[in-house]
């Protein structure tokens, strides 16, 4: 049974917000790019110039 790609996109939101829009998915992060940049340093990631 194929899921509808549309409704996996209604269920995504952001661990920490709660908004559906601009999700990372990536490594199961599943965090807003907004949220992202508070919480990147936390998580191990550098910010380069």
């Amino acid at each position: 049974m194929k899921r509808d790609i549309r409704e996996d996109k209604k269920n995504r939101r952001c661990r920490i917000c709660k908004t559906r829009q601009s999700i990372i998915r990536k490594y199961d992060l599943n965090v807003c790019r907004r949220c992202f940049k508070d919480i990147a340093e936390k998580l191990g990631f550098k910010k380069y110039d």
